[in-house]
């Protein structure tokens, strides 16, 4: 799939040899570290969230692990390279040579931001996920170890998978969180419930 446009298109946002160190910290930030706000929100909107703000972030967490299960599959089957295996451009960030195509950094963003989008109590926070998205997509391109088509993969299995999932919200989200979700959650947390460090 390397395309002229997709070549065009990496060849524009990938960094150059004398690119200020600056700017190649914010990339590294952008790249590395805005993911784990997945795994935050996650966690803070389980522990104080309420109960219209846990049944959206477990439908999102489904999606996403749905999405990257399709991720994996798609490299196995269709292993395309990073820029640094062809070789082609500068590459600043170092990588272990896995396949492109789709993004997982960006996957696990859109898909979390698309399927809270779905949910009108959980909008605003999707809209800022999907900011935080755009950042991430530039900075993995700008520092060398994704093509842009890696990001226009990650994007559409992203809204796939939010679709599907939100499609089977009655049938096996609904009841996921009903019956297991929710009883592990009390079970696991009884005591900080109680005390009411978290929310019930």
């Amino acid at each position: 799939m390397d395309t002229p446009l997709n070549l065009a298109l990496f060849e524009l946002f990938n960094a150059a040899p004398d690119t200020d160190p600056r700017w190649l910290l914010v990339a590294e930030l952008a790249a590395v570290y805005l993911i784990w706000s997945i795994p935050a929100l996650l966690v803070v909107g389980w522990l104080r969230g309420s109960e219209r703000l846990k049944q959206p972030l477990l439908e999102a967490f489904m999606a996403t692990l749905l999405a990257l299960a399709a991720s994996w599959l798609i490299g196995l089957l269709w292993p395309l390279p990073r820029p640094f295996m062809v070789p082609i451009g500068q590459t600043f960030l170092a990588h272990a040579p896995t396949p492109a195509f789709p993004s997982n950094h960006l996957t696990i963003m859109l898909t979390m931001a698309f399927s809270l989008l779905l949910h009108a109590g959980t909008r605003r926070i999707g809209r800022v996920l999907l900011l935080l998205a755009l950042p991430v997509a530039w900075a993995r391109i700008f520092l060398g170890v994704h093509f842009p088509q890696d990001m226009l993969g990650g994007a559409l299995l992203a809204a796939a998978t939010a679709l599907l999932v939100g499609a089977s919200r009655d049938w096996l989200v609904l009841p996921f969180y009903r019956r297991v979700a929710r009883r592990l959650y009390h079970l696991l947390f009884a005591r900080l419930i109680a005390q009411g460090w978290v929310e019930r």
